[in-house]
């Protein structure tokens, strides 16, 4: 065990490269002044320029020792008794967790690699899945922690098995969402519903959209100088079909507004994302079957319950108006479990309302599966066209450039893209039939109020409900 006091691993060594930074300067301020001692030129007029004379007496730029200097002021004037402050450079900064982070795509393949040892009828350890990771992804360079992190972002999780070991299950509502969505799908081709498929969602444009990779000197002096950033961001909505291609009039493009966003979600709204729905339906020329994901601008309730953090009185309240009989000497926690047996009877999505009232029927899809919804193709075909053409990174250009890679997406790729995602949604059907069978056996049965059983929560956006 390690003395009290005395860091270990990564950290001791963030703290011996800060000493030796530290002793370092302290020895260049050291010769800076034995240097100005064997000076005999020396004037008083040498020190009116005191930043330079500092910057070089440490061995730092005069532009760090400014910034310094800027710092010291200003935490000076926030708290006087106390004197300057300084903050560690990046302290703030999140670096990226490339093996545990992944985008929905690598992360469907993850999922299905799981999969596929129930279909085997195999037990998944993270070592065998990192193995299968990377004949599928050469390139991924995680190791097994960084597999058993990424799998918990993915919200898989160990559970006991009747013989005692455990194993490696999905969360429960996604598992469920996802039966629900692939037979409520699957039954209407299988019935040969006559209903068109409008696939919908959004996405976005950066204005420094570029290729990744272009062929260059060694010395990298040629080639297309792309700027540093991301710089402005286009938000694109848009609705299509096999049967249509894109809905003539329900394209969408307007140039993000908020500053220092990280995610197009922040520039999209419900009043927006509403109005676009709205006057999107009205273009359909027959009754439709609406697919969506379940974004919060998606999904606004008709009637609001009280959320986690409601008061007491505002829960008993809205149980009055239920015509729910409690007695006043119920306590909060109770009166919660109370909700939590309402609450789905109460759940209706707004936007669906409106769609069934027009005669169309929305499908929701399961949280984290972007794979089967075609339109997400069809987005990686139009960034590719902009990427291939933008040259200039200016947002005029790059808008202009956009619509023409949407206007260019043709009836044949919409029914490229829709049957691949069909394919899949087929394939996963008879998968979770089978899978279900070989994993009801191997689990034990949890009680309702087992903590390792998971949430009753129907999708990812559902924070709000009460735990």
């Amino acid at each position: 065990m390690m003395p009290h006091g005395i860091s270990s691993g990564p950290e001791r060594v963030k703290d011996r490269d800060t000493h030796s930074q530290s002793k370092k300067i302290i020895y260049n301020v050291y010769n800076f002044i034995k240097m100005l001692s064997e000076k005999k030129d020396l004037t008083p007029d040498f020190f009116k320029s005191s930043q330079k004379v500092a910057a070089e007496a440490c061995g730092v730029s005069y532009i760090t020792l400014r910034r310094i200097c800027v710092e010291a002021k200003k935490s000076t004037e926030q708290n006087v008794k106390e004197g300057p402050s300084f903050k560690s450079p990046r302290k703030l900064y999140k670096r990226q967790k490339k093996c545990s982070e992944m985008d929905d795509f690598d992360a469907d393949v993850v999922r299905r690699t799981v999969h596929s040892f129930y279909d085997k009828g195999e037990y998944p350890t993270a070592l065998l899945i990192l193995n299968e990771l990377k004949k599928k992804m050469p390139n991924y360079e995680g190791s097994v922690w960084s597999v058993r992190r990424l799998l918990k972002n993915l919200n898989f999780s160990f559970k006991k098995c009747n013989d005692g070991r455990k194993m490696l299950l999905e969360r429960n509502d996604i598992v469920a969402l996802r039966c629900k969505f692939l037979r409520n799908i699957c039954t209407l081709r299988q019935m040969k519903d006559c209903r068109p498929m409008i696939y919908l969602d959004e996405t976005w444009v950066n204005q420094n959209h570029s290729r990744s990779h272009i062929w260059q000197n060694n010395e990298g002096t040629e080639g297309l100088k792309v700027p540093i950033g991301k710089g402005g961001r286009l938000i694109i909505t848009h609705a299509g079909s096999s049967r249509y291609g894109f809905i003539e009039g329900s394209k969408l493009v307007f140039k993000c507004q908020a500053k220092n966003s990280t995610d197009y979600h922040s520039s999209m709204n419900a009043d927006v994302f509403k109005a676009w729905f709205v006057d999107m339906l009205k273009l359909l020329p027959e009754p439709c079957v609406i697919i969506m994901d379940n974004a919060p601008y998606h999904s606004m309730y008709i009637n609001n319950y009280p959320k986690c953090n409601t008061r007491k009185a505002d829960v008993q309240n809205w149980l009055k108006n239920q015509g729910v009989n409690f007695s006043p000497l119920e306590t909060l926690p109770e009166l919660r479990e109370r909700l939590k047996l309402l609450i789905p009877s109460f759940k209706r999505y707004e936007l669906d309302e409106i769609a069934s009232s027009m005669g169309h029927e929305v499908i929701r899809l399961p949280p984290y599966h972007c794979q089967y919804n075609p339109i997400e193709l069809i987005w990686a075909q139009v960034k590719n066209e902009v990427a291939k053409k933008n040259n200039t990174f200016k947002m005029v250009d790059v808008e202009r450039l956009t619509n023409e890679a949407l206007d260019s997406v043709s009836k044949s790729d919409w029914e490229k893209c829709v049957e691949h995602a069909e394919k899949i949604q087929d394939e996963d059907y008879e998968k979770e039939i089978l899978r279900d069978s070989l994993t009801e056996p191997m689990t034990l049965t949890f009680a309702s109020d087992d903590s390792d059983f998971g949430t009753d929560g129907d999708s990812e956006n559902d924070v709000e409900e009460l735990e």
